[in-house]
């Protein structure tokens, strides 16, 4: 292995951990020390790929991002009816929200306040990409007459909604996300036609 892929897989595996702590603990019941211990790094290694641990926050949120764009996008340009992309999308939504060992969107809600403004901005581009991808997918349900709103408020009110099941979901009890999504969209847009 080579020293560029051995430093881009710790950097990895410092993203990854540092997401679980995040969404176990919190961002501020999480230091830096524990972050290494838990990959098994020194304490002061981590300021190796991050200057702080604001940056390791940072990454963790663009990693969850990262991981749901192109899903995401592939819905988004498919030629699925609206309905289908809408399903699509929230189930694919779903999975970077409560799936096993994604923890980096649950900590992008719970702790995005804690970045400092120009990481917020940093973070920020990929957030309106992929919101857009949702307000695009939102206004086609509107034109088929699906929705009576394209507002960004609906938009954020759908979003919310499917947000909020981090906090309740537990896997392997009651619906899995396929039904979720079911769930999700019926109440959104209605049964299926």
């Amino acid at each position: 292995m080579n020293q560029t892929v051995a430093v881009d897989n710790r950097r990895a595996d410092l993203v990854r951990v540092a997401a679980r702590l995040f969404r176990e603990r919190g961002f501020d019941g999480t230091t830096t020390r524990d972050i290494a211990e838990a990959v098994g790094m020194r304490s002061g290694s981590p300021f190796y790929h991050f200057k702080s641990k604001q940056e390791i926050l940072a990454a963790v949120m663009e990693e969850g991002l990262t991981a749901g764009l192109p899903a995401a996008e592939a819905i988004a340009e498919s030629a699925l009816s609206p309905r289908e992309k809408f399903q699509a999308l929230v189930r694919a939504h779903l999975e970077i929200v409560l799936g096993e060992g994604h923890d980096f969107i649950p900590v992008l809600l719970y702790d995005w306040r804690r970045l400092t403004p120009e990481l917020r901005e940093r973070v920020q581009v990929l957030r309106d990409r992929y919101d857009q991808l949702w307000q695009d997918v939102v206004s086609e349900l509107l034109a088929a007459g699906l929705l009576r709103s394209d507002s960004a408020v609906a938009r954020l009110l759908l979003m919310g909604a499917i947000n909020y099941s981090v906090l309740w979901y537990k896997p392997g009890q009651g619906l899995n996300l396929d039904q979720i999504a079911e769930e999700a969209v019926s109440m959104f847009l209605g049964p299926q036609p």
